[in-house]
């Protein structure tokens, strides 16, 4: 057996390697807040975020049009408010009922070498929110 570790081991790094012509997908940056609403938000709220992504239609209540939050608090967006609903600190508008959103704090919090970014997360989707209020 240990006279096969020599041969094996070329054999794991030749297939291993990146093929020539061979595209890698993108670096995924944790930290950018149209990303993040995209993977985590879209799906109910839609990449517009107007309420009408592809998941909202299983909903109790629907979802929410996120770019009216300005507009229903007398034209403030209240950026503390927001981020502690998506964080799970407070609950949502009625619309959200039982909480069928999920709570995502703890899941931006997870640990990435050692740092955690859940509130650099949670700031930057909570300023992604922010950038789609209807002027």
């Amino acid at each position: 057996m240990l006279l096969l570790g020599p041969f094996l081991l070329p054999a794991v790094l030749l297939w291993a390697t990146p093929r020539q012509g061979q595209t890698t997908s993108p670096t995924r940056n944790p930290l950018e807040g149209t990303e993040i609403f995209r993977h985590y938000c879209a799906s109910c709220h839609g990449v517009d975020g107007r309420g009408h992504g592809p998941a909202s239609v299983a909903l109790k209540h629907g979802a929410p049009d996120l770019t009216r939050i300005s507009h229903r608090n007398g034209g403030t967006f209240p950026f503390r408010r927001v981020k502690d609903i998506i964080e799970g600190k407070e609950s949502g508008p009625l619309a959200h009922g039982n909480r069928e959103m999920p709570v995502w704090g703890p899941i931006f919090h997870e640990f990435e070498s050692d740092m955690d970014f859940g509130e650099a997360r949670l700031d930057a989707v909570t300023k992604t929110v922010e950038a789609m209020q209807q002027k």
